[in-house]
C-alpha cells in the first residue's frame, strides 16, 4: 500500500513541505486503542506512540491524533514501532462536545470528505436527531449524506425518505437495507477513489453491518437491537479506517449515545436556512416568531408549510451554542454573569418594593 491509496494529495503534500520533517515519514492513523495508534503508509502497517516532545505539547493543549489524521512519524526499525512527532493540519474534522459537564472538544474523525449519517427506519427513527447531525457535519467541512437503513423493517420507507429530504436541503438521502443489500449499490456508486468517509449514528442503526457489506467480507461484529425500543448495544468499541474495494476509505465509529454540538453556529444556520429565509420576511427584524404581527415564520407554520418542531429544534440548538460560548469565552461569560447579577438585583428590588407596599 502507498500513501496515495490512503488519500494523500497535494493539500497534505504542501502541509508536509512547510515543516522540517527530515528523518520522518508521513503516515495515516487507521485506528486507536489505549494510548496507541495504528498507522499506515509507505511501510508495513504498525503501532505508534507519541514521542516525549509531542506528548508534552498535546498535554498542554495540543491535539492528540484522531483516526483519519496524517502524522509525521519517526520509524524505529529494530522495534518495528514508530514515534508520532506531529499532526499535519486537518482539512476537516467531525467533532462533538465531550459527554458530561466538561467543556472540551472531542474529535471523532479527521480529514473526511463524506459524513454518512446513518439512521434506522425502525422504532428509534428521529428527525430531530438527524437535524443535529447535519448541523455538526456542515460545520466539520465534510459533505453530509443521510443514509436511512433497515428499509426491510419499515412499511413506508419512501415516505420517511421524503420526510428527511424536506428538512435536509441539499443533502443526498439514501434509503437502503444493509441486511438484504437493497439500495446499497446506489450508495456505493456515489463513492470515489481516494475519498474518506465516516459512518455516524446511534448504536443499533446498522453501521457495522453496512461496513461488512461495503467491504464484501465480515470484518465488524454485529448484534441485534432490543425489540422493545430498537436500541442497540455498542458492538464497535473503537474507531477504525478500512479501505473499500472501490478505492475509497471508510471510518467506522462506535454509536454515539449523545451528540452535543461544538462550535456549530454556521452549521446550524446552513441546516435551518429555510427558517432563516422565512425570518427575513418578518415585519420586524428582531421578530422572535411568537406572537408578533407580520411574522412570516408563524404564518408558514399555521399554513402547514413549516413544521413547528423544526423551529423549536433550531431554537434548542442555538441555545446550546450560546451556552457553550458563555462557558468557553471569558469575556462573554463575565458579561453574562454581570447581566445575571443586574437581573437578580432588579428582582430583589421588585420584591422589596412589593413588600413595602403591603406594609
Amino acid at each position: 500500500m502507498f500513501i496515495q491509496d490512503l488519500g494523500w494529495d497535494a493539500y497534505f503534500e504542501a502541509a508536509w513541505n512547510e515543516r522540517d520533517n527530515e528523518g520522518r515519514v508521513p503516515a495515516r492513523v487507521t485506528s486507536q486503542q489505549r494510548g496507541l495508534w495504528r498507522v499506515a503508509g509507505d511501510f508495513a502497517e504498525c503501532w505508534a506512540e507519541p514521542s516525549g516532545s509531542f506528548r508534552k505539547e498535546a498535554e498542554t493543549g495540543g491535539d492528540w491524533p484522531a483516526v483519519g489524521d496524517w502524522i509525521a512519524l519517526e520509524m524505529i526499525a529494530r522495534q518495528k514501532t514508530a514515534l508520532i512527532q506531529s499532526v499535519l493540519p486537518r482539512r476537516s474534522k467531525f467533532v462533538r462536545k465531550v459527554a458530561g459537564k466538561q467543556v472540551a472538544e472531542q474529535v471523532i474523525a479527521a480529514n473526511i470528505d463524506l459524513a454518512l449519517i446513518v439512521a434506522a427506519l425502525d422504532g428509534d427513527f428521529n428527525v430531530r436527531r438527524i437535524e443535529r447531525y447535519i448541523a455538526q457535519c456542515w460545520e466539520s467541512g465534510a459533505r453530509p449524506v443521510v443514509v436511512l437503513n433497515k428499509t426491510d423493517s419499515c412499511a413506508e420507507p419512501q415516505e420517511r425518505a421524503a420526510e428527511i429530504e424536506a428538512i435536509a436541503m441539499g443533502v443526498p438521502v439514501f434509503a437502503l437495507s444493509a441486511k438484504t443489500g437493497e439500495g446499497l449499490d446506489e450508495l456505493r456508486a456515489s463513492f470515489k477513489k481516494g475519498q474518506t468517509l465516516v459512518l455516524l449514528g446511534s448504536s443499533g442503526v446498522g453501521k457495522s453491518t453496512m461496513v461488512n457489506c461495503l467491504l464484501q467480507e465480515e470484518r465488524q461484529v454485529t448484534h441485534a437491537v432490543r425489540e422493545s425500543d430498537s436500541r442497540g448495544r455498542h458492538t464497535t468499541t473503537s474507531r477504525q479506517l478500512f479501505l473499500l474495494p472501490c478505492g475509497a476509505m471508510i471510518i467506522d465509529t462506535p454509536g454515539l449515545r449523545e451528540l452535543q454540538l461544538w462550535n456549530a453556529s454556521e452549521g446550524v444556520a446552513l441546516t435551518f436556512a429555510d427558517v432563516d429565509e422565512l425570518a427575513s420576511q418578518c415585519r420586524f427584524r428582531d421578530c422572535q416568531h411568537k406572537n408578533e404581527p407580520g411574522c412570516a415564520v408563524r404564518a408558514s407554520i399555521e399554513a402547514g408549510e413549516l413544521d413547528a418542531g423544526r423551529l423549536e429544534s433550531k431554537r434548542k440548538l442555538q441555545r446550546e451554542q450560546e451556552f457553550l460560548v458563555r462557558k468557553m469565552d471569558p469575556e462573554v461569560r463575565s458579561a453574562d454573569n454581570k447581566r445575571t447579577k443586574i437581573i437578580m438585583r432588579s428582582v430583589r428590588d421588585m420584591y422589596k418594593n412589593r413588600d413595602k407596599g403591603k406594609n
